[in-house]
């Protein structure tokens, strides 16, 4: 009976109507492309630190992720092909890449620079490394031997350009010094400036010869699906339990992640504040203009016999209806937006710290639509809540004045 009279008032009155409705469904709108432009946010950068560095997983020796870095030489995997071949086995697995890491001095005539080098198989990072831009030149191709590719900070700091020739000096694990010469054939930027400008990348085999080894650091494992992750792992950690080696996932490697999505979620979580109460307070300006004109109306219907609890029920039903309404039409409105936002992208410079700017788009994700719905209607409801009460609480006498 409420929403039928309920759904009658709300026709009746056309213009209110609208603006209480216009007031929810840009709250949901709003809600929605914050929402999905900020998890868009951590989608991308969570494909560009996989994709251009870490990969989804990594096996190494214990203790190599804590102390590694300092003295990869005393961390190498004895016999990375056959731990390789068992880890691609895995369900989800796409490919494993052995990485052969090393720190010394790259000379270019003139002077040296201090770098942390990659021995990595060409052809299989290519497959990983769609993050990864070209400044100038090619990538390293699968039959380089004696071939380099700086990163874009190396190449800046150095002088060096794709056709130039470059020194590699190294200390390998026995002691020795061991030096090679290398061309540059290309210049990458990957996502983070920090790696680009101390970051150089040769053949695994290069690699091996500069060190007098035939281990490696780092298995990198790319999956097919990063929602894989977690399972992956799992089954990766059972699979060398006992054999002095770990596991870790890429959101373990890059802990600069998580950080991010915090800071973000924390704003986010203030906007959601905000947006609530701009809903609680447009829709309460509407509410309370609505009752204040329908003041008389309401005095009539008591004065009839209806009970004020009746009017109360009435005037929340009226607000629950309006807050369906606004939050259906919001949230068919935000997903058609961020749609339409999505096939057309959103330009991004770099973030901080970072080389490369990306196209940026609108997620939508169900529990962030749900989630504005909700937010919408619910602050509707409450908005109503307060000022109904009080107008219901008047007596007849003055409420029949209004009519005059």
């Amino acid at each position: 009976m409420y929403f039928e009279l309920a759904l009658r008032n709300i026709v009746r009155q056309k213009v209110r109507t609208a603006m209480t409705l216009a007031a929810i469904v840009v709250s949901v709108v709003g809600l929605i492309l914050s929402a999905g432009f900020v998890q868009d946010i951590f989608f991308q950068l969570g494909e560009a630190v996989i994709h251009s560095q870490s990969a989804h997983l990594q096996v190494a020796r214990q203790g190599y992720f804590d102390e590694g870095s300092r003295k990869p030489e005393r961390y190498l995997i004895a016999d990375p092909g056959a731990v390789a071949r068992e880890t691609a086995a895995l369900p989800g697995v796409v490919d494993v890449m052995a990485r052969l890491q090393f720190a010394g001095l790259l000379n270019n005539g003139k002077a040296d620079l201090s770098i942390v080098g990659e021995g990595i198989e060409p052809d299989k990072e290519a497959r990983l490394g769609t993050y990864m831009t070209l400044r100038s030149g090619r990538t390293l191709a699968a039959d380089d031997r004696y071939r380099i590719l700086l990163g874009e900070g190396v190449a800046r700091s150095m002088r060096l350009a794709p056709g130039d020739r470059a020194t590699l000096q190294v200390v390998t694990p026995a002691g020795a010094m061991n030096v090679l010469e290398f061309d540059v054939v290309g210049v990458f930027a990957s996502f983070s400036k920090d790696y680009d400008a101390r970051t150089v990348k040769i053949p695994l085999a290069a690699a091996r010869e500069l060190l007098d080894t035939t281990g490696a650091n780092v298995l990198a494992v790319l999956l097919a699906d990063t929602g894989d992750t977690d399972s992956v792992a799992s089954a990766a950690e059972s699979l060398v339990s006992g054999r002095g080696l770990e596991v870790r996932r890429w959101r373990q490697l890059n802990d600069f992640y998580d950080k991010t999505v915090q800071l973000y979620e924390r704003q986010l979580g203030v906007l959601r504040v905000i947006v609530l109460l701009m809903v609680v307070l447009s829709v309460s300006n509407a509410v309370n203009l609505t009752l204040y004109e329908r003041i008389g109306e309401l005095g009539t219907m008591r004065a009839m016999g209806n009970r004020s609890r009746q009017l109360y029920a009435l005037l929340m039903s009226e607000s629950a209806l309006l807050g369906l309404a606004g939050a259906l039409i919001g949230g068919a409105v935000g997903i058609g937006l961020a749609k339409a936002i999505s096939v057309a992208g959103i330009s991004m410079p770099p973030p901080p710290n970072a080389n490369v700017g990306y196209v940026a788009q609108i997620r939508v994700l169900p529990s962030a639509v749900l989630g504005a719905m909700l937010i919408a209607a619910a602050a509707s409801v409450a908005a109503c809540a307060l000022p109904a009460w009080r107008v219901t609480r008047l007596s007849i006498v003055d409420a029949l004045r209004q009519n005059d």
